[in-house]
């Protein structure tokens, strides 16, 4: 899509991080932008960075999880502009740790701010998109929606079905003018990983080395929406993780089942002596003597 000078943009969670970053890029290329997020404080923040660009900018406050902010949101941008040339899907939230040390609140709100709110958006304004000659849809997905990782099961699901979602809509509007960029970051030297929720052991940022910087995401973003690009793979860990997924597989299966035997059995064992600690509770909050029926049913040896 280009050019992007006088056109108009909405970017989600630009109070920070990736979105602050492409905001300050699309405001480089002068565009208009509306600027979303739930952080008013550091919004404003970003929207007088934007401002000293130039170019005429609105602050939207947002809060994802919630259906009728999101439909607002999209309302508020049609009122104040009639119209869309440019819908940037970045705000997403992470959450480190196995699947069933998560509550169902943390599912929820997951899926509702990585996966449900970024459909919800798009499909509020679409109408107006089409309308344009030419718009675009770029979706901050993770490189972790084209691979996987242990401990972020529920973030890899909603990052592999923004991909689809992506991918889908670029070909059932791409002949209408529509173009769709899903953007993959691998590690990105933000304060996702700092703020997100971690079960057990603290989580540790990657080594900066392997880290690229938000300004670096947002060139190449944006660069993918003139282009017209696909997908935007930035950094070498990414690109690394993506392929090693495609092209091999087993491997990662293999890596996966190195030492299970050992661990299965161990946690046999950690389960059987749960097993016994519980049962003991319970026949002494109920009364019942060790040498009586036991909990189970099965008659004691004689």
């Amino acid at each position: 899509m280009r050019p992007l000078a006088g056109k108009t943009a909405l970017v989600t969670g630009a109070a920070r991080g990736i979105g602050r970053a492409i905001a300050l890029r699309l405001a480089v290329k002068g565009m208009r932008l509306a600027l979303a997020d739930r952080d008013m404080a550091r919004l404003a923040l970003t929207v007088r960075e934007v401002q000293g660009y130039g170019v005429e900018t609105h602050a939207c406050d947002c809060e994802l999880t919630d259906p009728a902010s999101v439909d607002d949101l999209a309302g508020s941008m049609l009122r104040r502009w009639a119209g869309v040339d440019l819908l940037v899907n970045n705000a997403g939230i992470a959450h480190y740790g196995p699947v069933h040390a998560m509550t169902e609140a943390q599912i929820d709100r997951l899926l509702a701010v990585n996966f449900h709110a970024p459909i919800r958006l798009t499909h509020a304004l679409l109408p107006a998109l089409l309308a344009r000659p030419e718009s675009h849809v770029l979706n901050v997905g993770s490189v972790l929606g084209l691979a996987v990782m242990p401990k972020v099961a529920l973030y890899c699901a909603s990052k592999h079905g923004l991909v689809g979602f992506s991918e889908t809509l670029r070909l059932e509007y791409g002949r209408q003018g529509l173009g769709v960029t899903t953007l993959c970051p691998g590690f990105v030297r933000t304060a996702m990983i700092d703020s997100a929720p971690v079960a057990g052991a603290p989580l540790r940022q990657p080594p900066w080395v392997l880290c690229v910087t938000p300004n670096q995401i947002a060139r190449a973003a944006v660069a993918g929406v003139e282009r017209n690009r696909r997908r935007v793979v930035v950094d070498p860990v990414g690109r690394w993780l993506r392929g090693a997924m495609g092209l091999a597989p087993g491997v990662f299966d293999w890596m996966n089942s190195l030492g299970r035997s050992k661990r299965v059995a161990e946690k046999r064992a950690e389960l059987a002596a749960l097993g016994a600690n519980r049962e003991a509770a319970l026949r002494i909050k109920l009364g019942i003597a060790p040498e009586e029926t036991p909990l189970s049913g099965k008659p004691m040896a004689a």
